[in-house]
């Protein structure tokens, strides 16, 4: 599955840009909000500020076109308002609000991007509706556990030392989702027994194939594992506006896109973090290392074990990334699916 992902991925990356003239307010600010998450936030955290951004956009738009089922608020509007007005004012009222720190930064650019639409009666409307929904989800994610303090309790025994990194999303199995019905909705099932033979056939080829100085492991191995270090909203966000540009999309159906997009991605995010906390499985340096520990004859221990990239060394069971990318994979396929959108949680 994972190889059939990455290869869709690299195919619409292929379409390469489109012209600007095909660019349009969603592509646009999704643009500017992912440049601003990356690096500032956890890939999880960064998702979910995209997401409430995306889903404001869509509703202001959508208020006015109203040719789908909202995501939360559908308010009045008339069929002339601008709709880029409305996702501009949404997108940077939710970037400003979320991040208070850079308030002043998204005002100027809302501003900037507002000044380049002509002055009428239909851009003050649309600004104000923007504003408007804006707030409306806005107050729907207010409590929705982000600012959770984290709580997570090491395991150990007393008096013995364990690595103490910052916690990656452990508040995350908590987090309100946009549209499932729970966090733990598809939770799989727990990892297999450490002394059957698929662990064992699983242990060693991460051990053959994921050690950083491997030399079984093929240069498209190397290259594939290293596309797969990429997480959060800059993993797919790309690909998804050259997708919006390549098909030419309306306003409307770019906005409901794009926010189909995130919503899966920030639910498939929350259900990951769910089942990694849940299991508190191992990662291979962890198993490679303690591979006389596990009961199991066929795994044997290497003490210096490295893995291709230490980076993000969290619970094991899912790929955060895979998780990141394969939303895109449905959305993708038409243009689309039945008018309607998954009722949010």
């Amino acid at each position: 599955m994972r190889a059939n992902l990455h290869r869709l991925l690299v195919a619409v990356a292929l379409i390469g840009p489109a012209p600007s003239a095909f660019a349009d307010v969603i592509t646009d600010w999704n643009e500017k909000a992912v440049a601003f998450v990356t690096g500032k936030m956890a890939p999880a955290a960064g998702q979910r500020v995209v997401t409430i951004m995306h889903v404001a956009m869509f509703d202001a738009v959508n208020s006015i076109d109203r040719r789908y089922q909202p995501y939360r608020t559908q308010l009045p509007a008339a069929a002339s308002t601008s709709k880029e007005a409305a996702a501009a004012a949404a997108a940077g009222t939710v970037l400003g609000s979320l991040n208070p720190q850079a308030e002043g930064e998204f005002r100027s650019a809302t501003a900037a991007y507002l000044a380049a639409i002509p002055d009428s009666d239909a851009k003050a409307q649309g600004i104000k509706l923007g504003e408007a929904v804006a707030a409306k989800i806005l107050e729907a994610r207010a409590n929705d556990g982000a600012d959770a303090p984290d709580s997570y309790r090491p395991k150990t025994k007393p008096g013995v030392y364990v690595p103490t990194p910052p916690m990656i999303s452990s508040t995350w199995p908590n987090l309100k989702p946009f549209a499932l019905t729970s966090q733990s909705q598809f939770r799989p099932e727990p990892p297999i027994a450490l002394t059957g033979e698929q662990w064992a056939a699983d242990y060693n080829e991460i051990k053959d194939l994921g050690a950083k100085t491997s030399t079984k492991r093929s240069a498209r191995q190397t290259e594939d594992a290293r596309f797969w270090l990429i997480t959060g909203p800059q993993s797919a966000d790309p690909i998804v506006r050259q997708l919006a540009k390549a098909k030419e999309m309306s306003v409307i159906d770019c906005a409901r896109f794009m926010a189909l997009v995130a919503v899966a991605a920030a639910d498939a995010g929350i259900a990951v973090f769910d089942a990694k906390y849940q299991y508190d499985f191992w990662r291979p340096l962890t198993a490679i290392r303690n591979g006389d520990i596990d009961d199991n004859p066929a795994t044997e221990r290497d003490a210096t074990w490295q893995p291709i990239d230490t980076r993000r060394c969290i619970r094991n069971i899912l790929a955060r990334t895979a998780s990141s990318a394969a939303p895109l994979r449905r959305p993708s396929r038409l243009h689309w699916v039945p008018p309607r959108f998954p009722k949010s949680a």
